[in-house]
């Protein structure tokens, strides 16, 4: 309705003044292009950064000082009165249009950091700002990282990530449903913690699609970075050149270095592939084959790390159980193993004896 009553403004003006003798239609279409130019202007400022708006309206202010001096100089004229309004308008407008595009266009320019708490609110540098994605608050150990304070500047998370979370709660599916309200609930949680700020954003992206693409838009045009778990947006970002913190990555390098030959305890859970093995698990997930643990299933052993290999799946770590030193013999134990010792010596005599003295006495004859 606004754009609709300037244009009809514009053309009425024009229609009323007739300017170079023009009449009635044509002095009405030169109205209806002027309103054209005003509203692709309106276009092209909705897309435009702070900087560029300022810069905009400071070029427009010294293009309306030139437009009054141009008028200056045709009001000295001796054109018709029509004729010398039209120019007037066309100059203000003319003068306007260009200070407007060209101080928007070099407004990246401007330090605007003097201005930072003049309006009570200090402006957030793009580079400090964090956009989170679905999948990483469905993970929730974004909220763990934020906890321990590993997270600076402001947390953003777009309304169409809000929106795909309440569809994924909503789902009839009882694992998605989990899996989305999780996701609500830690996004509640981040919101409660008073040394992390944390902004709902309302830009959307219709024309992007999906909330990958949207979510790609808006960091390149804020300037921020991403924060996800999914492999593909994680590609797809970093391929486009924009900045992503990966939970995943980041729990990876977090792995405590395991080298042959350290000590560590652990819980046998199962039975190995190989014969006499027994697997267990870090905390961390990280699977360990203990040697000759096959008989200590359900049992926390001592182990001496082998070897650890990498592979596609993630990191094994292979060990054996820790020989502990023999423990000695209780005194009861010691006095029955020597008294055992003393009758194996004693018997031991005797048969000697019956060996020597047997040979003496001649066997009888069998017959």
């Amino acid at each position: 309705m606004v754009r609709a009553f300037l244009v009809a403004c514009t053309g009425a003006v024009s229609y009323t003044l007739g300017p170079f003798g023009l009449r009635g239609l044509p002095a009405a279409g030169v109205g209806f292009l002027i309103a054209m130019v005003v509203l692709l202007a309106e276009l092209r400022l909705r897309q435009a950064a702070l900087s560029g708006l300022l810069g905009g309206v400071f070029g427009a202010v010294l293009g309306v000082f030139a437009a009054l001096l141009v008028t200056l100089v045709i009001s000295r004229t001796d054109e018709p009165e029509p004729t010398k309004s039209f120019l007037e308008f066309a100059a203000l407008f003319a003068f306007g249009y260009l200070g407007l595009v060209l101080g928007s266009g070099r407004g990246g320019e401007l330090q605007i950091d003097a201005w930072d708490g003049f309006f009570g609110r200090k402006p957030v540098s793009a580079g400090s700002v964090k956009l989170l994605d679905t999948s990483v608050l469905i993970d929730g150990r974004i909220a763990d990282i934020c906890d321990a304070q590993f997270m600076e500047g402001i947390l953003g998370v777009p309304q169409f990530v809000l929106h795909e979370l309440q569809m994924v709660a909503d789902s009839s599916d009882a694992l998605k449903r989990q899996r989305g309200r999780r996701g609500l609930e830690v996004l509640q949680r981040i919101q409660k913690m008073p040394q992390v700020e944390v902004r709902i954003l309302e830009e959307d992206f219709p024309q992007a699609g999906d909330v990958d693409h949207k979510l790609v838009e808006l960091a390149r045009r804020m300037g921020a970075k991403i924060v996800t778990n999914d492999f593909n947006l994680n590609k797809v970002a970093t391929v486009q050149g924009f900045s992503v913190l990966n939970v995943n990555q980041l729990a990876h390098a977090l792995k405590p270095a395991v080298l042959p030959g350290e000590p560590m305890r652990v819980l046998i859970l199962r039975e190995g592939k190989e014969a006499n093995q027994g697997v267990a698990y870090l905390d961390d997930g990280t699977m360990v084959v203990v040697d000759g643990a096959r008989r200590m299933i359900n049992k926390s052993v001592d182990v001496i790390v082998t070897s650890v290999h990498q592979t596609t799946a993630g990191k094994m770590i292979f060990g054996r159980l820790e020989e502990r030193a023999e423990q000695p013999a209780p005194p009861l134990r010691q006095a029955a193993a020597a008294g055992r010792a003393e009758n194996s010596a004693r018997l031991s005599d005797q048969g000697a004896l019956d060996r020597q003295v047997r040979p003496v006495f001649p066997e009888p004859d069998a017959g």
